[in-house]
């Protein structure tokens, strides 16, 4: 996204009232992002007032190099500190010696990094908390045993996970495991992610109806004159998820903050609840970095039988 409609997008949600800004160094917006929280500052914005939210890449996953990644972001973001660090992806890469990004072999496939050890890194982590640099830690990406591998041995607890969490794919026994050990969860793609492009996409969730488009999301939403997405994000709030609805127009965005003056009805949320397909939704399992189910600490392996995937991993 170029850095313009970025100043756009964010710009306009800060006017319009949100105040939680999620972002990672391998969207590379930070930069642009600082200069928007910068002259929102400058107008008299306050900063206890904005959470900020940033990640870890899988190619800065050594214990050595993890605090050297943040004060970057918070060097592009302008900022002292973030409310959130986040460990992007469970799994690693090899970094590219010149640029910020994965290394690749010859036929593309990404360079792993075997050796990353989650303990290690999150012990990395809980210093950065300790010196001031970001408030809270968390999780992305992140299965269940390797969340509960980090929270049995770990002196801060991740506070957050995020993950894809929408309609199709509605991760209820995760949910049920960071209710039960009081961490928060956040959603990604709770619309659907309509803009990606399908070659991002799991082979069935290209099957599935658009989630915008669904007839029973489009009934609800003629119902309550609502649109679609404002439905779908409702009923993620209502179920107790921190949503993060990604647009870059004004009016959408405006209308994807409006949900908290509507409910859906115990009966509607219940036939929302039923479109969950478990992993047979789910539409992002990063295997457009090639060779990556090959990783030790790939989170999606049960997933890959729907993709016709198969692995030996050892």
């Amino acid at each position: 996204m170029p850095p313009t409609a970025i100043d756009v997008a964010v710009t306009s949600a800060l006017e319009i009232g949100y105040r939680h800004i999620d972002t990672a160094f391998t969207y590379g917006n930070e930069e642009a992002i600082g200069k928007v929280l910068k002259k929102w500052f400058d107008k008299g914005g306050k900063r206890e007032d904005i959470f900020i939210t940033t990640k870890l890449p899988p190619y800065g996953m050594q214990p050595s190099m993890i605090k050297s990644y943040l004060k970057l972001s918070l060097e592009k973001l302008n900022l002292q500190y973030v409310n959130m660090y986040l460990i992007h992806k469970p799994f690693a890469f090899v970094k590219d010696k010149y640029k910020y990004e994965a290394a690749k072999y010859e036929n593309g496939s990404v360079m792993l990094d075997l050796e990353a050890n989650h303990l290690l890194i999150w012990k990395e982590m809980e210093k950065l908390v300790k010196a001031g640099l970001t408030r809270s830690i968390g999780l992305s990406n992140f299965n269940e045993s390797q969340l509960l591998n980090i929270y049995h041995n770990s002196e801060i607890k991740p506070s957050n996970l995020q993950i894809e969490l929408q309609a199709y794919n509605q991760q209820r026994p995760m949910r049920r495991l960071c209710a039960e050990y009081s961490i928060t969860v956040t959603a990604f793609s709770t619309l659907g992610s309509p803009g990606s492009s399908g070659d991002k996409r799991t082979k069935l969730s290209q099957s599935l109806p658009r989630l915008l488009d669904n007839p029973k999301v489009s009934i609800i939403a003629e119902r309550h004159n609502r649109t679609a997405a404002q439905v779908l994000l409702r009923h993620a709030v209502q179920n107790g998820i921190v949503v993060l609805p990604k647009s870059t127009h004004p009016e959408r965005i405006k209308r994807n903050i409006e949900i908290f003056d509507f409910s859906l009805t115990d009966a509607e949320i219940e036939e929302l609840n039923n479109l969950d397909k478990g992993e047979r939704g789910r539409i992002f399992n990063f295997l457009g970095d090639k060779g990556v189910e090959k990783h030790p600490q790939y989170p999606f392996a049960s997933q890959l039988k729907y993709e016709n995937v198969s692995v030996n991993v050892h």
